[in-house]
This record gives C-alpha cells, structure tokens and sequence, in this order.
C-alpha cells in the first residue's frame, strides 16, 4: 500500500514538472524574456497568475522555462554520471587486480569532495553555462555511482552463469556486456532516480550563486537569487521558484522510494 501511494504521489508530482517543461518549449502565457516595466513587481492577478518580476518579466511564464532548463541540465547530469560511472565500475570490480586498484584510488580521491563542492571548483575552471553545468555536475557525480557498480559487479562476477559464459567460449568483453551490465541495472537506476533530484537541487544552488545558467535565462535558481532584495515587498518572487523546487525534490523522493522497495527484494519481504 505504502509503495502504491508513493509511486502515485511521486509520479503525479513528477508528470505535473516535466509537463511544464514540455510545454514551455512550444508555448508560455508570456515571453520569459520580455521586459514591462509598466507592470514591474505586479501581484498575482487574472492577468499575471504568479506576478510579475523586478523588471514586468511574468512569473509563471519564466517558472516553466527554468523548468525546461533544470529538468533537461539534470537529464543530462545523470545521463553523464550514469554512462562514465558505469564504464569505471564494470572495469574496475571485472578487472580487479592493479586496474581495480588505480582507478578506486582515483575515484574515492574524488569522493573524499562534497559533490557541490568540486563542482563549485570545475564550474570555477569551465566558466558559467548549461553545459559546463551539465559536465561539473556529471564529474562529481560520477564517482558514486562508480562506487555502486564496482560492488554489484564484484558481487556478480563470481556467479554460476558468468563461469558458464566464460566455459562456453564467450570473451570477456562480450560476458561483460551480456550477462555483468544488466545485472547492476537495479541498484543503478535507483541511484539515477535520486541523483536527478540532487542535479536539480545542485544546478539551483549553483544559479543562485551566479556560477549556473547566466542571465537572462530563467532558472529556479537565479530566480531565488534575483528575489532577495524583494522578499517582503514581492513575497511571491521568491515564494514561487521554492515552491517548484520542494515540489520536484518530493516527487523524485517518492518515487525513487517506490523504486526502491520494487527493486529491493528484501524490501518487498519486510
């Protein structure tokens, strides 16, 4: 019952965000970008739903922009940490020996660093943009799950059906592929499911810190940022982007809650 309601919830939650963001690539009540100073910090209203900005830009119209910007910074994160932490950990855990050995020294190297952190150093180097986002944050990311795959490989290599692939004459290569990889798909997908709402909060936290998607783009992060001066006067500035973020980061909880329990099978047994 519990894994029902959070995947129903978590998966509501999630289809109302990426609808938002789908749909700010065809089409907003406003142009994100355009500028009215005649209606600058206006209240919600029939003819703004959310209010205006410091500068008359509507609100709603740049929350599903920022949507489409962070949901698609955070696909591609994960699909960065997921694809570059897989190939180390499935070499890694299948070679063992100085291989395993040289590259697990490098990754806990960089594990030893808070994620934000190094890519707060990264984002220092590559400079402020979508895509040094999206290459920061797949870095730091990387190593966990290269972490998660290196143990699940370590767990599978020793097993009846890999010693059967290698009898029957298959390469390594060709038993890694086929029978080790879809073995750790579990855990890993699991992983993926949480470490997308850390790229959302991350790439939040990096706008607001003005190292993110530069301005005039709208992200939920640099919105936070541009509404500090007005948080008593325009209460709805700052109100509205946290509110998207709380809302994302719940759903993505749920369902990789949901997840879990379905891909766990001691889980499902307690």
């Amino acid at each position: 019952m519990r894994l029902r309601l959070n995947a129903i919830l978590g998966g509501l939650l999630l289809a109302v965000v990426l609808l938002m963001a789908g749909l700010s690539a065809v089409w907003t009540p406003y142009n994100p970008l355009g500028v009215n100073l005649r209606a600058r910090l206006a209240a919600p209203s029939a003819l703004h739903w959310l209010g205006t900005d410091e500068v008359g830009r509507d609100v709603l119209s740049r929350l599903m922009a920022g949507a489409g910007t962070s949901c698609l910074v955070a696909a591609l994160t994960v699909l960065v940490a997921v694809l570059l932490g897989s190939v180390i950990g499935l070499i890694a855990g299948f070679a063992r020996g100085w291989t395993d050995r040289a590259l697990m020294l490098i990754n806990d190297t960089l594990l030893a660093f808070p994620g934000i952190l190094l890519a707060l150093g990264l984002m220092a180097v590559i400079g402020a943009s979508k895509w040094g986002i999206v290459a920061a944050l797949g870095l730091a990311y990387a190593p966990t799950v290269a972490r998660i795959v290196r143990g699940s490989v370590m767990s599978i290599r020793e097993r009846e059906f890999i010693e059967a692939s290698r009898a029957i004459g298959n390469s390594e290569f060709y038993t890694l592929w086929r029978h080790v990889l879809p073995s750790t798909a579990s855990p890993v997908i699991v992983l993926a499911t949480g470490m997308f709402g850390w790229a959302i909060l991350a790439e939040s936290a990096l706008s607001f810190l003005g190292l993110g998607v530069p301005p005039p783009a709208p992200t939920w992060g640099n919105m936070l940022s541009a509404a500090r001066p007005y948080m008593e006067s325009a209460t709805w500035l700052s109100l509205c982007p946290g509110f998207c973020i709380a809302v994302t980061l719940l759903g993505i909880n749920l369902m990789g809650d949901a997840l879990r329990d379905r891909l766990d099978p001691r889980g499902e047994q307690r």
